[in-house]
């Protein structure tokens, strides 16, 4: 028989077997030598108490033996079949294209960026030489911002479809069966590459198609209907069906939209820094302890707090981390974080940020790209204060609460490097008074969070896509062009790898109905 049953081990017993047993057996009753195997269904760490532990909920396998599961991939043929234009190679174009081959129908990805190999390329130029491709970086390519953005699979979006089945198909195609098990599952930007790669090399061996260096430059509608897309090099791609999956950062798409009198809207977004404290101070202060053991991984937290009626809170938080530069065009500072599957590096950073509303931001509130004009001139602004070459701005935290510059920066992970700004030379009025106002709050939440050892570097802006493309409940299509499907994060319908993935399978459901 199978028994699923709950049971807490002390750290560095969570994945031995043999003490899984004997804890197993012990709750149970019944002697270890019943027990074929246990194995873990979910996972979690609880630093609630004096103790930390692990709490896992367990199959014990009693008088029966285990057979172990394997995760593979199967598709059929599709190269013949009906097809399908996915604009975008990020988490929600990748799972759409499986999604169409599964239902068969023949994705196309149409991607303005490069593969992975050719991508690092030009986020080393990013890095050492402050030089950006506007059509290769970190937000554009092979897999989209999601490459590069640590690989953080945990989500709320429960509701808007199989999760598990999202993590299996990563597994399937490299990541780790740990995923499946751990509360706030984590891939890690050393590993996603080469994953993403391997789910190309699926849709490309059923018969689909990936372009690179492909930026689209128009949509073909005739008589409300889509017939296909045109591309900067002049060629057109015919299909009835077409999913607008381009991701939060593609604002010529949203401009090209505009220009073709396709609806689109303004839409809110939050705007803030990104904090980076030592890894060891956030350990010290989630597991109470002086030094963090190697049987517990690198803490994390999740700060929020209201600042006059409007929420102040921690975003997209990397354990053992790096704060990476982000822009997609020249003279920008955009920023966001990452870490590597080992989470080894010795700063942890996180974005902090506040919510703007479409009244904060001045302009004619018809206006569909007003938020974007708006995250553009901040963005600018960080890059005037840097002083150039991807340099960012930035402030100790206790500084930057007390209005006062700091007369030097702490060594931090941003590899083109900081410079010693006042923020609220960037930072409009409201946000900036309200993350002065938070901060000390965080630290009476969390002890040694307010400290001078922190750097708060600007600006974190691309939290979502400041435009929504609207669409039908039902369909998933958009109101004036039938077989479009607006789609993930871009259009305002996801946030992060795992909402995206579960947006993408459901447009091509919804595609395939076409």
């Amino acid at each position: 028989m199978i028994k699923e049953i709950e049971i807490v081990c002390p750290p560095g017993q969570q994945e031995d077997e043999g003490e899984l047993t004997k804890i197993a057996a012990t709750s149970l009753n019944i002697s270890p030598q019943k027990i074929s195997a246990v194995k873990t269904v979910k996972r979690s760490i609880d630093a609630r108490g004096r103790k930390v532990v692990y709490r896992m909920q367990v199959q014990v396998f009693v008088d029966e033996v285990y057979v172990p599961k394997t995760f593979t991939v199967n598709y059929p043929d599709v190269k013949s079949a009906k097809p399908v234009i996915i604009i975008g190679a990020g988490p929600a174009g990748l799972f759409a294209a499986l999604q169409c081959i599964e239902m068969g129908l023949k994705p196309i990805i149409v991607e303005r960026g490069k593969d992975v190999k050719q991508r690092r390329r030009d986020l080393a130029n990013i890095n050492k030489q402050g030089l950006v491709n506007p059509e290769s970086n970190y937000c554009f390519g092979e897999g989209g911002a999601g490459t590069y953005s640590d690989g953080k699979l945990y989500t709320r979006s429960t509701k808007r479809g199989d999760v598990n089945a999202v993590l299996k198909t990563f597994v399937a195609h490299g990541a780790t069966e740990d995923i499946l098990v751990d509360a706030r599952p984590h891939i890690g930007t050393n590993k996603l590459p080469q994953i993403i790669t391997s789910i190309k090399d699926s849709i490309l061996n059923a018969g689909g198609e990936v372009l690179f260096d492909a930026k689209v430059t128009g949509l073909i509608v005739e008589f409300g209907k889509i017939k296909g897309i045109t591309l900067a090099n002049g060629d057109k791609l015919i299909a009835d069906a077409v999913i607008l999956a381009t991701g939060h950062s593609a604002r010529d798409i949203f401009e090209m939209l505009h220009h073709q009198n396709i609806l689109i809207e303004a839409k809110p977004f939050a705007l803030g820094v990104r904090i980076e404290h030592p890894q060891e101070i956030i350990d010290q202060a989630q597991y109470h302890c002086e030094l963090r053991g190697p049987d517990l991984p690198p803490s994390y937290y999740n700060l929020v707090e209201q600042v006059d009626n409007r929420g102040v809170f921690s975003f997209c938080m990397c354990p053992g981390g790096i704060i990476a530069p982000c822009a997609t065009e020249a003279e920008e500072i955009v920023v966001n974080g990452w870490s590597p599957s080992k989470r080894n590096n010795p700063f942890a950073n996180s974005g902090t940020v506040v919510q703007i509303n479409s009244e904060d931001v001045k302009g004619d509130l018809s206006d569909p790209l007003r938020m974007l004009r708006f995250q553009q001139q901040i963005e600018k602004l960080a890059f005037k204060a840097g002083g150039g070459n991807m340099v960012a701005p930035g402030q100790r935290m206790i500084d930057f609460v007390e209005n006062r510059l700091s007369i030097d920066l702490p060594e931090n992970s941003y590899l083109p490097g900081t410079r010693s700004v006042e923020l609220k030379e960037i930072l409009p009025g409201w946000i900036n008074e309200r993350l002065r106002k938070a901060l000390p709050a965080f630290g009476k939440k969390m002890k040694g969070y307010y400290t001078n050892e922190a750097i708060l570097v600007g600006v974190e802006s691309r939290t979502s896509s400041p435009v929504k493309v609207p669409r039908d409940k039902e369909t998933f299509q958009h109101p004036q062009v039938a077989g479009l499907f607006p789609c993930g994060e871009g259009a305002g319908y996801a946030g992060g790898i795992i909402s995206a993935a579960i947006d993408g399978i459901n447009c091509a459901i919804a595609a395939s109905k076409i």
